[in-house]
């Protein structure tokens, strides 16, 4: 043993006569949990992580720890009895899944919303587009080592939380867009209020951008890590900024319009290639940055939507009276929305009673999620809170 050292792990030999070039070094892979209680997998997701070093060779997603049977309950409730569900879907997006699943219940049922109700389901919608980026920002941040990013985008995310209290008594679960409309107008000095938050908040993206999004120790973190080509995510079914970061222009609010989104003007952020308009060079298309900084991009369109709002929304009445008892024809629809997090489409299938034959929902997340095992494969074990992180998951919509 003079010429040969063993150490405590059994299969790692060192041979001290080789150069360091050719020595003969070898290692086991290990099995590793990271969460359902880890910080970083945003929720109560279970990454099972098969390691040769600080390399990850493969990664398992076990999702089910949050499934509390929601479509199923949804064959058993009325249309309106179920839109509570559809907050706890979804949670940071409480009012988008509102308004996907109101909708589908409309087309099926061939059903009118009054016209100012239909704009205030794009103010509520837009609002809480602003917030659920707002919390990705400033969670991702935080995966990132930088906790000041939370703190901003709390600070600024408790505005619209404000906003979202004064028109329905709730901070987190809505239940605000029903079927034929919203439960109630908005309150008096509303949109004044919002304007001033608009005003406000718009110049803080770019204080974010400075704080976060441009830091060198950020950057060196995702830059070119977890790059999904457009090819990769069409086949996987990602949707919302996961695609568009790929540099795939793909936006239902723009390329199949739906409610009237197609009254607004706003673009459409897409990934791009580092080395240019400030870009860091380091930035390739599809990486774990661009997925971050489309959302970025995102919050300033929606600010542009909503400011039109303002100025279009007309006076009015902002709900249909609708039957004691709705019934459901004997049809099936399919109708989805642009949702924070991707397209969220819901299957209806009506039988001619007051309930749902038959309800699906597609959750982007849950699609979003599936390509975790393709492009954790052979990144460094650190990567992983990255990659996790710029896909932004909730696991209530994930699992429901």
């Amino acid at each position: 043993m003079s010429d040969r050292i063993l150490y405590s792990q059994p299969d790692l030999l060192i041979d001290h006569d080789r150069t360091s070039a050719e020595g003969d070094i070898r290692t086991e892979e290990m099995l590793i949990n990271m969460g359902p209680q880890h910080p970083s997998t945003h929720g109560v997701l279970r990454l099972v992580l098969r390691t040769d070093g600080e390399l990850v060779v493969e990664a398992t997603p076990h999702i089910g720890y949050l499934h509390r049977c929601a479509e199923k309950i949804g064959e058993n409730l009325t249309p309106v009895q179920f839109i509570p569900m559809t907050d706890r879907m979804d949670y940071l997006a409480a009012m988008n899944n509102n308004h996907a699943y109101s909708m589908a219940i409309e087309k099926l049922a061939g059903i009118e919303v009054p016209e100012r109700a239909r704009y205030i389901r794009i103010i509520m919608a837009e609002l809480n587009r602003i917030a659920s980026h707002l919390v990705a920002f400033g969670t991702f941040g935080l995966d990132m080592g930088s906790f000041t990013a939370v703190l901003y985008a709390f600070r600024e995310r408790e505005y619209i939380l404000d906003l979202f209290e004064a028109a329905c008594g709730a901070r987190l679960t809505y239940s605000y867009i029903s079927i034929g409309g919203v439960i109630a107008d908005l309150p008096e000095r509303f949109l004044e209020k919002m304007a001033e938050f608009l005003d406000f908040f718009e110049p803080k993206i770019d204080e974010y951008n400075n704080l976060l999004s441009y830091n060198h120790i950020f950057v060196k973190r995702t830059a070119n890590v977890g790059v999904i080509s457009s090819q990769d995510a069409i086949a996987y079914g990602l949707t919302g900024p996961c695609l568009r970061a790929c540099g795939v222009k793909w936006d239902l609010r723009k390329c199949a319009p739906y409610d009237i989104y197609d009254r607004f003007e706003f673009d459409v952020p897409v990934g791009v290639d580092g080395g240019s308009d400030g870009i860091p060079p380091s930035v390739v298309m599809g990486d774990s940055w661009n997925r971050y900084f489309v959302r970025m991009e995102e919050m300033k369109q929606s600010v542009r939507i909503l400011r039109q709002c303002i100025q279009q929304i007309p006076e009015g009445e902002v709900r249909t009276k609708l039957p004691r008892s709705l019934v459901l024809p004997k049809n099936e629809v399919y109708l989805e929305a642009e949702n924070p997090r991707g397209q969220l489409g819901f299957l209806i299938v009506g039988d001619g009673s007051p309930v749902p034959y038959r309800l699906k929902a597609r959750g982007p997340c849950f699609c979003n999620l599936s390509i975790t095992h393709h492009v954790c494969r052979g990144v460094l074990l650190a990567d992983v809170p990255a990659i996790i992180g710029s896909i932004d998951i909730v696991l209530g919509e994930v699992d429901r």
